[in-house]
């Protein structure tokens, strides 16, 4: 084995810190940049709308499904209920048998980015008030692992919501006879797209945007930013080193430049 390699292995802090002192990763992007980033809409055709995310060697494929249901005691509000799966077959760190742990944190996280940003309003999914909602159940499942499954995921996710179409739904108000009209759809109506971007702190005290799984496992602490156009709409820090106030500002500014990529390049898609 090279002894480069010997030393990643048995050595992976000091084997980053040699790059790190240069302003460099392994991989040779800068601190703050991103790795390449490839999405394609309408891949699943069974789907109501689907997408497919590459973050580098991350790869999340996301499919929507729409059915019909009954709506809480509200009466005029959907559902909206996403699940984000690791299967072993994107990466060894993941077995069979029940979900991860990361993979429920991850699914929390989406119910959360939707609640928080009301990107889909609830409301928008009623059919028919006191009788029919839109129940939108929405598979992420991530093809291949290697770090930041929580950005690939909500790009996934905005992008399949861009593109999903909805049947027409009717009710007989004399029979209540429901009746689908697959031959029309309607856009779901999105009213924002939110974007999250996610740092790590190395050796409590760099940061580093859009992390690898080696550089995940070598974290000192994670931030994740959602923002959608200028507002900022959520900023989540689960523990670990803190960061100063220069920091939080650096991951701010570059959250911001992100959210705008990510928005064109949703954009772009939904347009052609």
């Amino acid at each position: 084995m090279p002894l480069f390699k010997t030393f990643k292995i048995t050595q992976p802090k000091e084997y980053y810190e040699k790059f790190l002192e240069k302003d460099v990763r392994p991989d040779n992007r800068e601190l703050g940049e991103f790795r390449p980033t490839v999405l394609n809409i309408g891949c699943v055709t069974t789907a109501e709308g689907s997408s497919l995310v590459k973050l580098g060697n991350t790869s999340v494929i996301c499919g929507i499904k729409a059915e019909v249901a009954e709506p809480a005691s509200d009466g005029k509000k959907g559902y909206l209920v996403p699940n984000v799966e690791l299967p072993p077959l994107c990466s060894t760190n993941f077995k069979p048998g029940p979900p991860s742990e990361l993979a429920q944190v991850l699914s929390q996280n989406m119910v959360d980015f939707l609640t928080d940003s009301k990107c889909v309003r609830l409301e928008d999914l009623c059919i028919v008030p006191g009788k029919l909602v839109w129940s939108l159940y929405i598979d992420l499942v991530c093809l291949d692992f290697d770090g930041n499954v929580m950005d690939a995921c909500t790009l996934a996710l905005m992008a399949a919501l861009r593109n999903t179409l909805l049947p027409v739904v009717t009710v007989d108000e004399d029979s209540g006879e429901i009746t689908t009209d697959v031959s029309i759809h309607q856009k779901l109506s999105i009213s924002k797209c939110p974007v999250s971007t996610s740092f790590i702190i190395f050796d409590k005290k760099i940061l580093l945007v859009d992390p690898t799984s080696e550089e995940e496992d070598l974290a000192t602490g994670a931030l994740t930013i959602i923002t959608e156009g200028d507002n900022l709409c959520s900023i989540y820090k689960p523990g670990g080193t803190p960061l100063t106030d220069t920091q939080m500002k650096t991951c701010i500014d570059r959250a911001f430049l992100r959210g705008r990529e990510a928005e064109r390049l949703i954009e772009e898609l939904i347009d052609k």
